[in-house]
C-alpha cells in the first residue's frame, strides 16, 4: 500500500513544478529556461492484465523546444525489482509520447540514495539488453537550509529540503528555520507546505512530533502579522482577559475556541450555528488543540471533529 509520506515526496513535483529548476541545478544539469510542466497520466498500464504505474509523470515544455519527460519516483528503500520496472517505465513512456524520457528517483536515507544511483542491468550474463540510470535526490545532495531567510527566498525547495532531511542530526533547526520563514507567507502557502510536511514526516516520527510543535506553539512568527500569528494572539488575549472574569481554565478554553472559530472564519470555512457553539462550549483544552491545528488545513468542519467522532 502507498503511504501518505510516499506520495508526498513525489506529489510536490505535480504541484509545485517551480522545484525542478533548483532540483536541476543540484544534479548539475542546465534547468530548461522558461519552460511550461504539464503533469501526464502515471498509467503505463497496457492491454494485457498487468499494472505498471509511475509515481509521478511531467512533460517539461521549453519554449525554446527541445520537450522531455520526467518520471518520478519516490523509493524508501533498496529494491532488485526496480531495475526492470524503471526500465519498463522509461520506454513506455518514450515509446507512447516520442519524446525523450529521463527517471527522476526521491530518497530520503543515505543509503537508499546510493543504491538507486545504479546503474541497472537488465540482461543476461555479459549482454546487456537495457542499462538504467536514474537521476538521484537524496539527503547526500539535497541542500541543508537553516537560515529562516534562505528558506523564506525558496519555500518549495526547503519544505523538500525538510522532507529529505526528516532523520537528519539537524532536523530539528532545519524545521525551526522553516517554520520562521513561513511567518513571512501568504496564509494559502502556509497551510499547503504545512500539511504537506505534517503528512510527508509523518505524525509519530521525532522529526514529524517537532513539526507539530513548531506550528502550534506560535513563536516562530513574532512580528510577520500572519493569519496564524493572528489569530494565535488574539485567542490567548481573549483567554487572559476572560480568565480575570471567569476563571483562568474556563477563560483559556473560550480564548482558545475563538481561535479555532478565527482560522475557519479567516479561510473562509463555513461554520453552521451548531458547529460554532460545539466549539465554543468545548472546555477541553488538548481537543481545542487539536481543532486549532487542524483549522488550518482542513477543507469542511466534519474534517475537524473527525478524529472525535471515530472515537466515539
Amino acid at each position: 500500500m502507498v503511504s501518505p509520506r510516499h506520495e508526498a515526496a513525489h506529489r510536490i513535483f505535480q504541484e509545485r513544478p517551480e522545484l525542478l529548476a533548483p532540483v536541476f541545478r543540484i544534479l548539475d544539469l542546465s534547468p530548461p529556461e522558461k519552460a511550461a510542466v504539464e503533469v501526464l497520466t502515471p498509467d503505463a498500464t497496457e492491454i494485457r492484465p498487468l499494472e505498471r504505474r509511475v509515481d509521478s509523470v511531467l512533460r517539461v515544455k521549453p519554449f525554446a523546444g527541445g520537450d522531455f519527460l520526467l518520471a518520478i519516483e519516490a523509493q524508501g528503500r533498496c529494491d532488485p525489482d526496480k531495475a526492470v520496472n524503471w526500465g519498463y517505465y522509461v520506454s513506455y513512456l518514450a515509446a507512447k509520447y516520442k519524446q525523450p524520457a529521463l527517471l527522476l528517483v526521491v530518497c530520503q536515507d543515505k543509503a537508499t540514495a546510493e543504491w538507486a544511483t545504479g546503474p541497472f542491468r537488465v540482461g543476461v550474463d555479459d549482454w546487456t539488453a537495457l542499462s538504467v540510470h536514474p537521476l538521484v535526490l537524496g539527503p547526500g545532495n539535497v541542500p541543508v537550509i537553516l537560515d529562516p531567510d534562505e528558506a523564506a527566498q525558496d519555500l518549495t525547495l526547503a519544505t523538500f529540503s525538510a522532507l529529505t532531511h526528516g532523520s537528519h542530526q539537524d532536523a530539528p533547526a532545519i524545521l525551526k528555520a522553516l517554520a520562521r520563514a513561513m511567518g513571512t507567507a501568504d496564509p494559502e502557502s502556509v497551510s499547503y507546505y504545512s500539511e504537506l510536511l505534517e503528512i510527508g514526516l509523518g505524525s509519530t516520527t521525532p522529526a514529524g512530533i517537532t513539526w507539530r510543535n513548531e506550528m502550534s506553539v506560535g513563536t516562530y512568527f513574532p512580528g510577520r502579522g500572519t493569519l496564524i500569528e493572528e489569530t494565535f494572539l488574539k485567542g490567548k488575549a481573549e483567554g487572559k482577559a476572560e480568565g480575570k472574569a471567569e476563571g483562568a481554565a474556563e477563560g483559556e478554553a473560550r480564548g482558545r475556541a475563538q481561535g479555532v472559530l478565527g482560522v475557519l472564519e479567516k479561510r473562509g470555512i463555513p461554520t453552521l450555528a451548531a458547529t460554532r457553539d460545539r466549539i465554543t462550549h468545548c472546555t477541553d483544552l488538548g481537543t481545542l488543540d487539536r481543532w486549532f491545528d487542524r483549522a488550518f488545513t482542513v477543507s469542511t468542519t466534519d474534517e475537524l471533529f473527525a478524529v472525535e467522532e471515530s472515537d466515539r
